[in-house]
């Protein structure tokens, strides 16, 4: 049987409350099912070509892998960042204001959202996934350690690729007509806009006057990008 890998539900945000807090997103279909499973979120195609399913599936593993480095990059910036008031607000909302333009609530909703279409479309998790864990947490430490600018500069650096890599994903996936296909187009659409908008709000937390921020997003960048390609394949 196939599994899905995700982080403890003490550690996932209450999904609900994604649902109800903003306008519904093509992402609401998997957290705040009112009625019962429709075809776009309980089925995959089985009508694919064999180079058709190996995009469908690479696109899905990475992304849930992607989705996982993430929550621990931020985790690992909180850990080092948390006596700082201003930065570990913007990482993370206190348990007594919720914020939904938190950045890290935004990747624990991406990635409860990618779990859940691992599994419906069957699609095996990257073998991958405790070092993404380990590369996420330490690049997340080491940027902190470097400065809160510094850790801007990272946010920044992995968004621009995310983004261009969402992009990439939108494209691959046009002329798929199965409903979970459209839906699963909007879901990336919905998410590379939420991923943009962290590199927006990195620039505007100064993430540009990190030390030797050039060489910095050069490497996290060149990073991701190896990571993409591993995740696709392994």
């Amino acid at each position: 049987m196939l599994r899905s890998r995700c982080l403890k539900h003490s550690q996932l945000p209450h999904l609900r409350n994604f649902a109800h807090a903003r306008p519904p997103v093509p992402s609401s279909a998997y957290l705040n099912r009112v009625s019962g499973p429709d075809v776009s979120t309980s089925s995959t195609p089985d009508d694919l070509s064999p180079s058709q399913r190996r995009l469908l599936e690479a696109a899905l593993r990475v992304d849930q892998a992607g989705e996982v480095a993430a929550n621990y990059i931020y985790e690992g910036q909180l850990a080092i960042l948390r006596r700082d008031a201003a930065a570990s607000a913007l990482i993370q909302a206190s348990s007594h204001h919720f914020s939904f333009d938190d950045m890290w609530a935004q990747e624990k909703k991406h990635l409860a959202v990618m779990n859940k279409l691992q599994v419906q479309h069957q699609v095996r998790p990257t073998a991958l996934w405790q070092v993404a864990k380990v590369a996420g947490f330490g690049l997340g430490a080491m940027t902190a350690l470097m400065g809160k600018e510094a850790a801007m500069a990272c946010t920044e650096a992995v968004e621009t690729v995310i983004g261009e890599h969402y992009d990439d994903q939108l494209k691959d996936l046009q002329g798929f007509t199965h409903p979970s296909i459209v839906l699963l187009r909007d879901v990336i659409r919905e998410f590379r806009d939420d991923e943009l908008e962290h590199l927006d709000t990195a620039v505007e937390h100064n993430s540009q006057r990190a030390p030797a921020h050039a060489l910095l997003s050069s490497v996290v960048g060149m990073g991701c990008k190896v990571a993409i390609e591993l995740c696709k394949r392994i």
